[in-house]
């Protein structure tokens, strides 16, 4: 994937990894859009790079997402490559979360009803890309899923299973769909503090970023790369350690 002359569209842009590939498509020389719920937040992430192209937007709300998609298109009709990016994790094993179901909901809106509806909206757009990408973050939880975070780890693994099969249906077209699938990073998701014992945010942008222009379709680092090419047995073995 040519990483400079892209306009990009970023969701969950302004923090962890989105801003991270948000700042190196910048570098590369490409135009960037992000969005996010907080604007402030969205305004720091310009402050630091005053090219950045912001956008309020909450993905887990149908609304809101329709509303992104037109706003970008008519704003920037050479956008040709999406990152769905934006995900939350809490941090509960089903059988002992006694918290709402809207705030459930949310986390399957946001990390899967959102990457879907989105890439509906966009892939008639990207068709008429010269050369397009959609770009899915799942997690190495979509692999080896852990009982501390029980929702988040299907809805990653149904991100996988989508970009699976999206490749395939757009195989002989101008778009490319590609998965990157994160391990333990250190960011905020889940809260502050709970990935402190990740790999470095750089470290793993930049392995993201050389393997993109590489052209590979499905991206991991460290532990999630030996997840994502494990065997079922291996898998199997992963699981239990991690669950103990």
């Amino acid at each position: 994937m040519e990483l400079a002359n892209n306009t990009v569209l970023i969701t969950g842009g302004a923090t962890g990894i989105g801003f991270a590939l948000a700042e190196r498509f910048l570098n590369a020389g490409s135009s960037v859009i992000i969005c996010g719920r907080r604007e402030s937040i969205l305004q720091e992430a310009r402050q630091k790079h005053p090219q950045l192209h912001i956008r309020v937007c909450d993905v887990g709300e149908a609304s809101e997402r329709i509303a992104l998609f037109e706003w970008a298109v008519r704003e920037f009709p050479q956008l040709n490559v999406l990152v769905n990016n934006a995900g939350i994790q809490r941090r509960t094993s089903l059988t002992v979360d006694n918290a709402s179901w809207e705030e459930r909901r949310a986390e399957i809106a946001i990390n899967l009803e959102a990457p879907v509806h989105l890439t509906s909206l966009f892939v008639p757009h990207l068709l008429k890309q010269q050369k397009a990408a959609v770009v899915n973050v799942s997690s190495g939880l979509a692999f080896t899923p852990a009982i501390f975070a029980t929702v988040y780890s299907a809805t990653k693994a149904a991100i996988h299973s989508l970009s699976l099969s999206l490749r395939h249906e757009l195989e002989n077209t101008s778009v490319k769909v590609v998965e990157i699938v994160p391990p333990a990073v250190q960011t905020d998701l889940g809260g502050a503090g709970i990935h402190t014992f990740g790999v470095p945010l750089d470290e793993f942008a930049d392995s993201v970023m050389q393997r993109l222009e590489a052209g590979e379709l499905e991206i991991g680092y460290g532990r999630s790369e030996a997840a994502r090419k494990a065997s079922r047995q291996e898998i199997d073995e992963m699981v239990k350690q991690m669950n103990r």
